[in-house]
This record gives C-alpha cells, sequence and structure tokens, in this order.
C-alpha cells in the first residue's frame, strides 16, 4: 500500500449498519411471530436479571474493556477542563434534557413519562463503551468516565430517581409518582453489567502481556477477540427486539410517541456534547467519548428499576424497554455521523499540515 492509499473497512465493518438494522427486524419478526419466544426468553431471569441479554451484554464488552492500556487510565484525566464539561454534560445536562423531553412529549402519559425520566437520570455504563469503540473514541477517557458513571450511579440514583421522578413534575404542575430505589437494584446492575467485564479486560491484559508481551497482544489477541463484539451485538439487539416484538406491533402509535422524545433527546444531546468537547479543546477521539458518554443511558438499570417498583406489564417498564429499541438504531447512526466528523477532522489537518 501507498503512503497516499487509503485504508479500506472490512466488508462487515462498511455494511455494519445494515447488519444492526437486519437484526432489529429479525427480533420483531420472531417476538410478533412467535411470542412464545419472549415468554420463554424472560423466563431465564434471576430476579430483574435476564441472564440471555446479560451474556450477550458482558460478551459485548469484553474486547473493547481488553484493549483499554489500564496503566494509561490517569493520562486520560490530565485534561481537568475535558474532564469537567465531560462530567457536568453526562450528570447535569443530560438528565435535564431528558426531563425537558419527557415533560414536553408526554406530559399527558405520565407512566411513559417517568419511564423516560428514570432512563435519563442513569448514564450508560455498558453499550456505549462499544459506540466509542466503533466511533473510534478514546478508549481510556470512554473506560475512565464509565467507572465514575457507575460510581455516580450507585451512590445517587435513588435519591435522583426520587427528586426527578417525585419532586420536581410538581414544580411545573405535573403528574408525579413516588419511587423508592434500593441501592443494591443499583449496585447489582454495575456489578453485571460494568464490573465483570471489566475485571475480566483488565486481567486478561495483565495476564497475556506478562506471558507474551504488548506487541503480541495489541497485534494477534485483540484482532482474535475484536469479532465478538459485534457478534454479541447482533445477538443482543435480536433478543432485545424479539421480547416486545409482539407488543410493537399490537401498540405501534405507543411504541411512535416515546420514540420521538427520546429521538429528539439522543440528537440534540449527541451533538450539543460533540460541539462542546471541541470547543474546550479536546481531539476528535476526546469528543467522540464525551459525546456517546454523555448521551447514552444506563437501560438495563432504567428496566430493572422500574420493573421492580412498578411492575412489568406497567407503562413505566413499558416506557424503559422502549428506550434501548429507540438507542440503538439512533446511537448506530450517531457512530456513522462521528466517523464523518473524523473524516472531515483528518482533512483538515492534513491542509493545515
Amino acid at each position: 500500500m501507498t503512503d497516499n492509499a487509503k485504508p479500506r473497512l472490512s466488508f462487515v465493518d462498511r455494511y455494519l449498519t445494515v447488519w444492526i438494522f437486519a437484526a432489529m427486524v429479525i427480533g420483531v419478526a420472531l417476538g410478533a411471530l412467535i411470542p412464545l419466544i419472549g415468554t420463554h426468553i424472560n423466563a431465564l431471569s434471576v430476579g430483574t436479571v435476564n441472564i440471555p441479554l446479560a451474556i450477550g451484554l458482558i460478551l459485548m464488552m469484553y474486547p473493547p474493556l481488553a484493549k483499554v492500556r489500564f496503566k494509561k487510565l490517569p493520562q486520560a484525566f490530565t485534561n481537568k477542563r475535558i474532564l469537567v464539561t465531560a462530567l457536568i454534560l453526562a450528570l447535569i445536562v443530560s438528565p435535564l434534557l431528558m426531563f425537558l423531553m419527557a415533560t414536553t412529549f408526554l406530559r399527558g402519559h405520565p407512566s411513559y413519562m417517568s419511564g423516560l425520566i428514570m432512563m435519563g437520570i442513569a448514564p450508560c455504563i455498558a453499550m456505549v463503551i462499544v459506540w466509542s469503540n466503533l466511533a473510534g473514541g478514546d478508549a481510556e477517557l470512554t473506560a475512565g468516565l464509565v467507572a465514575i458513571a457507575a460510581v455516580y450511579q450507585l451512590l445517587f440514583y435513588a435519591p435522583l430517581a426520587w427528586f426527578y421522578v417525585t419532586v420536581l413534575p410538581r414544580v411545573f404542575g405535573l403528574s408525579s409518582v413516588q419511587v423508592s430505589v434500593s441501592m443494591w437494584q443499583v449496585a447489582q446492575s454495575v456489578l453485571i453489567y460494568l464490573g465483570i467485564p471489566f475485571v475480566a479486560g483488565a486481567l486478561t491484559r495483565l495476564i497475556l502481556v506478562r506471558r507474551k508481551g504488548e506487541e503480541w497482544y495489541q497485534k494477534v489477541f485483540v484482532p482474535k477477540i475484536s469479532p465478538i463484539t459485534l457478534v454479541a451485538l447482533l445477538a443482543t439487539i435480536i433478543v432485545m427486539f424479539s421480547l416486545r416484538g409482539k407488543l410493537i406491533t399490537q401498540i405501534p402509535l405507543d411504541v411512535l410517541r416515546i420514540a420521538l422524545p427520546l429521538v429528539c433527546y439522543f440528537v440534540i444531546m449527541f451533538f450539543f456534547s460533540f460541539f462542546v468537547a471541541h470547543r474546550v479543546g479536546a481531539t476528535y477521539p476526546q469528543s467522540a467519548s464525551v459525546a456517546f458518554v454523555s448521551t447514552g443511558n444506563n437501560f438495563e438499570l432504567a428496566i430493572a428499576v422500574a420493573v421492580a417498583v412498578f411492575g412489568l406489564n406497567s407503562g413505566e417498564a413499558f416506557a424503559s424497554v422502549i428506550g434501548p429499541l429507540v438507542e440503538v438504531p439512533v446511537l448506530v447512526l450517531l457512530v456513522n455521523a462521528a466517523l464523518y466528523f473524523k473524516r472531515r477532522w483528518s482533512g483538515r489537518e492534513k491542509a493545515l499540515s
């Protein structure tokens, strides 16, 4: 390859959006045509944790976390301006924007409104790692921000749920509901969806780098495990959509009613976060990490809490389930938007050099 030749994406990567949308269609079709699939998958649960979904999410996150150079994590936080900006966006601006979208579009449907608000107060600790990785984000910065988000949720999700769902709606004359969330419910989500793959990735790097060396690890091992992410992602999407395939086809208008504020939230939050990060001096990888961490939500926790507090057949639980069904395709499109920014970024840097 000459110096001017551009690296080509693999066939799988080039059509990633196609594979993901195909998985969504397959999941909805399976759930609608064979309703017992959802029943059987739901039966494979321990408490509020669905085992097939948990396995898929853990496998999906393992390769990106195995790529993280954990010794360099402290370096990701050397730029205090970027760190503070990221935390303000993810922990303050994001839940406020979701609250605004939910109360604007769903004020006549208080159960759906509450379900979306509960999603908004939980920064993502799982799939955001995959989105950031696909977009070429800063792996160390993403991992560090996710770790902070996990601790933040563990300490503050319960009081935040009470404030945003019970107190704040009353200030604006809206319907509100009482929410009681235990710290264990939050800890369970953090330990399963972040703790397991985080520890697995760290141990893998520690053991194999010592035995085989850094070069072998990066050039041989990492490429071998990377496809696991896509396979697990597609399998997880099929499972998620099959669980609610029948319901999606039965009440499509309610799905669209919930989807509209979510799409507005994801698009506004992503582009706003990316722009703000860029303005404070972040590089493209840092800007992508900040944008995805700020935009993604911990739907695993939101679903678990909604089911535990309001019941499986509640409007809150339904809204929280629709959340990831909307988040997946929208975030896929935003990954492509980020990659477009990356190409523009690279082109501008070459022009200036």
